[in-house]
């Protein structure tokens, strides 16, 4: 195989990589609007008013796990290896990848504090404040990302 073939192979995997991430997160929206019964995110901060049931958390939590681990474990970790060279995408990661990072540890605190969710009335007490805050960390990790994105397929 020549090198332009071997080129244009890894580029055609890294796109079909990344338009997986951006599904996993369109995925991990989607069920996030479907558990607060908003129709956005961004509107998350009107407060969560219904009870959730720990079924449908627990269901929630699978799939925002799984989008945060390929992100890190299919973008993310190609950039921290150093596979990926271009100065565009260096500049990128160094400048939001903190963020990033740090979104990920909200995310995987709030798995790890309701992942045996029980649904009681102190349960969902603290659910509605925390689940607010989780919204407005997905959309901030969205933005983030897609920078990086963007970069990586310039």
């Amino acid at each position: 195989m020549t090198a332009a073939a071997k080129t244009q192979d890894r580029r055609k995997d890294l796109g079909e990589t990344l338009e997986a991430l951006k599904e996993h997160r369109q995925q991990t929206l989607m069920a996030y609007c479907n558990l607060t019964g908003v129709s956005s995110p961004e509107q998350s901060d009107s407060g969560v008013t219904k009870d959730i049931a720990p079924v449908a958390l627990g269901e929630f939590l699978n799939v925002m796990v799984d989008y945060i681990a390929m992100g890190h474990f299919t973008v993310y970790q190609r950039i921290i290896e150093g596979k990926e060279r271009r100065g565009a995408v260096q500049d990128a990661a160094d400048r939001v990848y903190p963020s990033i990072g740090e979104t990920t540890d909200i995310m995987v605190e709030f798995n790890d504090k309701y992942e045996n969710f029980d649904g009681s009335e102190e349960d969902q007490a603290a659910l509605r404040e925390d689940i607010s805050r989780l919204g407005e960390m997905l959309a901030i990790r969205g933005d983030l990302e897609d920078e990086i994105l963007q970069a990586l397929l310039s």
